[in-house]
C-alpha cells in the first residue's frame, strides 16, 4: 500500500509539473525596450552613410537618421556602436549591435545574420577620369589592359571577382589607398557603390566622373539581424524597412545626406534608382 501511494504522490508531481506553464522567454522587442537603447553599429568617415564629428562627437549620415527613426518607432534611444564594415556584421552576431544598416545583401553574409527587406538599392560603379570609360561594360572592362582599384574584402571587392576575373585589379587594405591610386594615375577607375562614389567625386575633382557599367548591377541594401532575434522582431525590421522604402521617407533620408556635398537627385547617375 505505502508502495501504491509513492507510485500515485509521483504521478500527480508529474502531472502537475506538466500542467504548469511554462516561463514565457522575453521578446527580442522587449529586451531592447527594458535596456531603454537600440544599439546600431557606425563607421567613421564613411559619409554619406556615417561621420562623426570630432568636436562634437555627435554622428551624422542617413544610415543614423534611419536607426534614429527605427529607435524612435520602439520607444527607446539610439546607441552608436564605433565599429567597421566588416565587424558590423559580427557585432550583430555576438549581441554586442542589435540590428546593423547599409548591408549589401551577398549570400556569403548570409550564413552569418539574417537581413531583412531590402531599404534601398544600390549600384556598383566606377569612377575614372578618363572620359572614354563612359561606355564601358562589366564585359568590356574584364580585360587585363583595364587596371581597377578596389577596397580589398568589401562587396565591391566580390563584384570584380565575379565580373573581372581578366581586370587587373589592385586590391587595397583602405578606400583611401585605393581613391589614391586612381588620383596618382596608378589606376584607371575605382570600383565602388553610387552613393560613396557622388561624394568621392565632389571631394576630390581629380578622380574624375561616375560611370554606371552596362548592365546596371543593382544590390538591395538591407538591415542585418542576430538569428536568435525572434520573428516578431524580425517581421518589425522588415516591415519598417519596406515600409519606409515604398513611402520615400528611406530616400529622403539619403538626399538629407548627401545635401552637405551638395548633391541632389538629379546628381545621381542616369539608370539609377534608389527603390529598384
Amino acid at each position: 500500500m505505502k508502495r501504491l501511494i509513492t507510485i500515485l504522490a509521483a504521478a500527480c508531481v508529474a502531472m502537475g509539473l506538466a500542467a504548469a506553464p511554462a516561463v514565457a522567454q522575453q521578446s527580442t522587442i522587449d529586451q531592447i525596450k527594458e535596456r531603454g537603447v537600440l544599439r546600431v553599429p557606425a563607421i567613421l568617415n564613411e559619409d554619406p552613410y556615417f561621420n562623426k564629428d570630432p568636436r562634437t562627437g555627435e554622428w551624422r549620415g542617413f544610415v543614423i537618421d534611419m536607426a534614429s527613426d527605427i529607435a524612435t518607432t520602439l520607444g527607446v534611444e539610439l546607441e552608436v556602436v564605433e565599429s567597421t564594415w566588416a565587424n558590423s556584421i559580427l557585432d550583430v552576431q555576438s549581441g554586442k549591435a542589435d540590428i546593423a544598416l547599409a548591408l549589401t545583401a551577398l549570400p556569403a553574409r548570409a550564413l552569418a545574420i539574417s537581413f531583412s527587406a531590402p531599404t534601398y538599392y544600390n549600384s556598383f560603379v566606377i569612377v575614372s577620369p578618363k572620359p572614354e570609360l563612359a561606355s564601358a561594360t562589366w564585359a568590356s572592362l574584364n580585360d587585363p589592359a583595364i587596371t581597377l582599384a578596389v577596397d580589398l574584402g568589401s562587396s565591391q571587392d566580390l563584384i570584380t571577382q565575379q565580373y573581372l576575373p581578366k581586370a587587373n585589379v589592385l586590391r587595397f587594405k583602405t578606400r583611401d589607398e585605393a581613391i589614391l591610386a586612381v588620383a596618382s594615375g596608378k589606376a584607371d577607375a575605382i570600383v565602388n557603390t553610387v552613393l560613396n562614389s557622388v561624394v568621392m567625386v565632389k571631394r576630390n575633382a581629380a578622380l574624375g566622373q561616375v560611370y554606371v557599367p552596362q548592365p546596371v548591377l543593382s544590390s538591395p541594401s538591407v538591415i542585418g539581424i542576430n538569428y536568435n532575434a525572434d520573428e516578431q522582431f524580425k517581421s518589425f525590421i522588415s516591415a519598417w524597412a519596406d515600409y519606409n522604402r515604398r513611402v520615400g521617407n528611406n530616400q529622403t533620408w539619403i538626399v538629407n545626406g548627401l545635401a552637405p556635398f551638395e548633391i541632389g537627385l538629379d546628381d545621381l547617375p542616369d539608370n539609377f534608382d534608389l527603390g529598384g
